[in-house]
């Protein structure tokens, strides 16, 4: 009994244990899960935190995105607004020009009319006359019967003959009239043509110097210039291939070369160094090799925004680069790109009145010097080299043409070259567009006077109008008035032959008889 009772409690207390180790296992768990839930609910919380901030990050992302691309889009539309004032400017100035035209063509529809009533009139007045004539006629065809004794049909033979010559020499004065008054009529509006395209013309001019001068803060730079031994100055030509000169001018060096292009980068380069202070031949090639490539930069811009205020697209690369550097090429201290631009706007603008293309005119205009950008690496006048450039890029037939035609060098094939060496006269002949060194000016006066008093019967030779125009005064015993036109000719063709000179020369030759008689 004592065993069982014994086995009995043995038994109870292991039951006891075994509930007692399972009910602390799931106190246990119960912890574990509850540690477990608050450590979810506190990463959910910060998880939470973290996607509210990301969010409020990500709006304030779009925010900012939203304002750059709204502040762009305000600058395109400024640019726009400007760009549609600009046309409708332009317009307006059109509208005004074909009013005044129209007034104009209304005028002349006027005077059209008073003419045609005026011709009504004489024609009823021609008719009564040829009554007139007619009866006249019969009455000496009777009179020329009775006393030449002919037969009607040799009168009437005779009479034919007559009038079949008195015809012919009033068609052949008609014709000559009509010529005149062509040549006359076509003169005149060529020049209104001319007038217009100048007066509607408002390109601005500028006039360059082909010498740079670098302003210093004091001598004292010109040492540092030079440098140690001249191993400053010699690095900077050796990079930029262009001649300094250092001479007594007070806080000033000068820098001389053939290229303007590199003439420019000289000096961007030079004053550069000057406000660094620091001028060794390693900093000298950081520099020039910097100021290099943003002259690329600036060039190609140039040659972009003459494209762009001219309307003309499709060009090369290349062609705009050339065009840039236009910018910084003169010719008798007039700038190439300027004038280039200007003979485009002078193109188009005469093109348009006469019912031409004008977009094309423009091209011709704007590209015709085009050669003046590489002539000095290239053999060859500029208008051969240009034209050869021009045709590696397959630019338009008449293009080209009036590229190597503009100075008579080749014939002209269109009406495009005309119109682009008349609006290069116009353009280099304006007053104040070009200037020349005044030795070369007194030359060229003198070699016009002595020109044309090399010609057998020349009195006196007098240039006038900064040699745009010579007087010739002949001996009136010696030469007529039909040898006075034919030497006209003949200096005209030698001026063009044997000297160079912007514009045009006008020829005048006089011939006059004086008498003079004293009255005692």
């Amino acid at each position: 009994m004592n065993l069982l009772t014994a086995l009995l409690l043995a038994l109870g207390v292991g039951i006891v244990g075994f509930l007692l180790a399972i009910f602390l296992a799931r106190r246990a768990d119960k912890k574990k899960l509850d540690s477990a839930g608050n450590e979810s609910r506190r990463i959910l919380t910060e998880a939470k935190k973290e996607a509210e901030i990301i969010k409020k990050e990500a709006v304030l992302e779009a925010r900012e995105a939203w304002m750059k691309e709204k502040s762009g889009f305000d600058k395109e539309m400024d640019q726009r607004r400007r760009e549609v004032e600009k046309a409708e400017r332009t317009v307006e100035e059109t509208q005004n020009s074909l009013e005044k035209r129209i007034e104009g063509i209304d005028s002349r529809e006027k005077d059209l009319v008073t003419k045609e009533k005026t011709l009504q009139t004489r024609q009823k007045g021609i008719e009564i006359r040829e009554n007139e004539i007619d009866a006249i006629i019969t009455s000496q065809n009777e009179k020329l019967q009775r006393i030449a004794q002919m037969t009607p049909e040799e009168a009437k033979r005779q009479l034919m003959d007559n009038m079949i010559s008195e015809a012919k020499m009033e068609a052949a004065a008609h014709i000559k009239e009509i010529r005149e008054k062509a040549e006359r009529d076509a003169e005149k509006e060529a020049r209104e043509i001319i007038m217009s395209a100048i007066y509607r013309c408002a390109a601005d001019h500028t006039v360059e110097s082909t010498v740079s001068v670098v302003n210093l803060p004091s001598d004292e730079m010109k040492g540092r210039i030079i440098g140690r031994e001249g191993r400053n100055i010699r690095a900077f030509e050796t990079c930029t291939g262009i001649d300094v000169i250092v001479d007594d001018t007070p806080e000033a060096v000068i820098l001389s070369g053939y290229d303007p292009v590199r003439r420019e980068i000289g000096r961007m380069a030079l004053e550069r160094l000057i406000s660094d202070g620091r001028i060794h031949p390693t900093r000298i090639e950081e520099v020039v090799a910097k100021c290099q490539n943003e002259m690329e930069v600036i060039v190609r811009e140039a040659g972009e925004q003459a494209c762009f205020e001219l309307g003309i697209h499709g060009l090369h690369p290349e062609v705009v680069k050339l065009l840039g550097k236009l910018n910084y090429r003169t010719s008798y201290g007039q700038n190439v790109l300027a004038h280039s631009k200007e003979v485009a706007m002078l193109c188009g603008l005469m093109a348009a009145e006469l019912e031409l293309d004008a977009p094309l005119a423009k091209r011709c205009g704007l590209l015709h010097d085009i050669g003046k950008a590489i002539d000095r690496e290239t053999e060859g006048t500029h208008t051969q080299i240009g034209a050869d450039f021009m045709r590696r890029f397959r630019e338009h037939d008449a293009v080209v043409n009036a590229i190597e035609s503009h100075h008579g060098d080749v014939p002209m094939l269109s009406p495009y070259p005309v119109l682009v060496q008349t609006a290069d006269a116009v353009s280099g002949a304006r007053p104040g567009a070009r200037r020349e060194p005044l030795e070369a000016y007194i030359k060229r006066l003198q070699q016009l006077e002595e020109l044309a008093d090399s010609f057998k019967g020349v009195s006196k030779a007098y240039a006038i109008q900064a040699g745009r125009e010579i007087r010739v005064i002949v001996e009136n015993e010696t030469i007529d008035d039909l040898a006075t036109s034919v030497l006209a000719g003949d200096i005209a063709g030698r001026i063009e032959a044997e000297m160079q000179y912007p514009g045009q020369v006008k020829v005048t030759v006089i011939r006059e008889s004086r008498y003079t008689e004293f009255a005692k």
